[in-house]
């Protein structure tokens, strides 16, 4: 038996899977390619904003051919119907945008071929409702003017030689076809009022974002300011060290500390970096937690194993320091002191914490070196300082006072401490030197 003859023949007309699939799949591609073609308008609605008017357009020219069934076999309203679509196959074949000229002239002439077999209550007139409020969206106060003064215009002329009324007295259609007009212009016009708010607020959130990228820049080129300027420091220190310990004494075990220290604080510097230059990154945020208000204890250790001399008291709990406060404290902290290595590294420093109930001050003082003074400008490194303290709501002063150079910084802890902090540091901000 042959197998073939077990397979049923398809019948006429029939449609195969395989036929439905390429229909489907052709639908579609023309679908997309309608969408993405509205899209590249220059207009920039959304797509079902323009099919609506299209369909709105369509309802009524359709209604008007209708009307005129009694004039068949004329093709004047089929002519008609098509001239008002005129600017559809325009753009879909030849790309020509529909320009508001474009527009007027197809809705004159359909609503002109369609008046010319008039009927009672025409839908016709309502063709030049809707381009009016499609050329009010799309063109300037000119355009939207001239339009709506042409197609009252031309209502009038055909008015006046009778084609067009809505019951039995002729005038009787002509005012509610001119209030349609001037409705569907005042509809087009705040369509176009909202495309330029829409322009408008799109703007400024790009400013906005452009703004915020900025700030966040600048934060973090103030950490990698802080974490190259604090383990360059220290880590110059401990080379000192180990130089002079080489070069007087041939202390090699105490030269092979003072590296050992500087390598670690290098390490630990190139890891700070690369935290801070990760957060350029769109990636995952990193869990290493930031240096804290419980850090200044180590910070201080830092210096001092380098041989900077240090005077150091803490008073106060640290618990009621935030995480951002505690975070500026040290960063300040720790450029304060690298400026004394800076400008006076044989100095001795003196640093002070005192945390209450309403405040938590940082204060770092050193004596001036001899020679000239230093030049007047803030440096990247005081610039920081102050940005970090005003984020805060802070209060900070730097420069000269008690025989030395003084920077003092203060946060309030609580509402209604800023009066308590204002008075404990007087002076909003006073900058005097210039510095890394």
């Amino acid at each position: 038996m042959d197998v073939s003859h077990a397979i049923p023949a398809k019948a006429p007309g029939q449609v195969s899977l395989r036929q439905r699939f390429a229909a489907r799949a052709g639908v579609s591609r023309l679908l997309t390619t309608v969408r993405e073609r509205i899209e590249s308008l220059p207009y920039d609605y959304p797509p079902a904003v323009i099919l609506a008017a299209d369909l709105a357009l369509l309802v009524v020219t359709g209604a008007a051919v209708i009307q005129r069934h009694a004039y068949f076999p004329s093709v004047l309203p089929l002519v008609a119907m098509a001239t008002a679509f005129l600017p559809i196959p325009l753009f879909a074949i030849f790309h020509m945008n529909p320009h508001p000229a474009l527009l007027k002239g197809s809705a004159l002439a359909s609503c002109a071929l369609f008046l010319l077999q008039p009927v009672s209550a025409d839908f016709a007139p309502f063709v030049l409702v809707i381009v009016a409020g499609e050329v009010a969206a799309v063109a300037s106060r000119g355009w939207t003017i001239g339009f709506a003064l042409l197609a009252i215009l031309e209502l009038v002329a055909f008015d006046v030689a009778g084609h067009v009324h809505w019951g039995e007295q002729p005038l009787q259609g002509l005012p509610m076809y001119i209030i349609g007009i001037l409705l569907g212009m005042f509809v087009g016009v705040m369509l176009q009022y909202q495309r330029r708010f829409l322009y408008q607020e799109r703007e400024n959130h790009a400013i906005r974002s452009g703004q915020a990228a900025d700030e966040e820049r600048r934060r973090i080129a103030r950490e990698v300011h802080d974490v190259i300027a604090h383990s360059l420091s220290i880590t110059l220190l401990h080379l000192t060290a180990a130089r002079r310990a080489l070069q007087t004494d041939d202390d090699v075990t105490e030269a092979v500390e003072a590296l050992v220290e500087a390598e670690r604080l290098g390490r630990q510097a190139m890891a700070d970096i690369r935290r801070t230059v990760g957060m350029l990154d769109a990636g995952p945020a990193q869990l290493a937690p930031e240096p804290g208000a419980a850090d200044i204890d180590e910070l201080v250790g830092d210096f001092r194993r380098a041989g900077l001399t240090v005077d150091y008291a803490r008073t106060g709990e640290l618990t009621t320091v935030s995480g951002a406060i505690g975070h500026a404290l040290y960063r300040i902290g720790q450029e304060s002191l690298a400026n004394v290595i800076k400008h006076a590294p044989d100095a001795p420093a003196t640093v002070r914490f005192d945390v209450t109930a309403e405040a938590a001050t940082l204060v770092v003082a050193n004596p001036l070196p001899f020679g000239p003074p230093p030049r007047r400008d803030a440096g990247m490194g005081l610039r920081g300082m102050r940005k970090r303290t005003e984020l805060l709501g802070g209060t900070i002063t730097a420069g000269n006072g008690d025989g030395g150079w003084i920077v003092r910084v203060g946060f309030p802890l609580r509402t209604g401490s800023c009066a308590a902090l204002s008075a404990m540091l007087p002076g909003r901000l006073w900058i005097k030197q210039e510095e890394t």
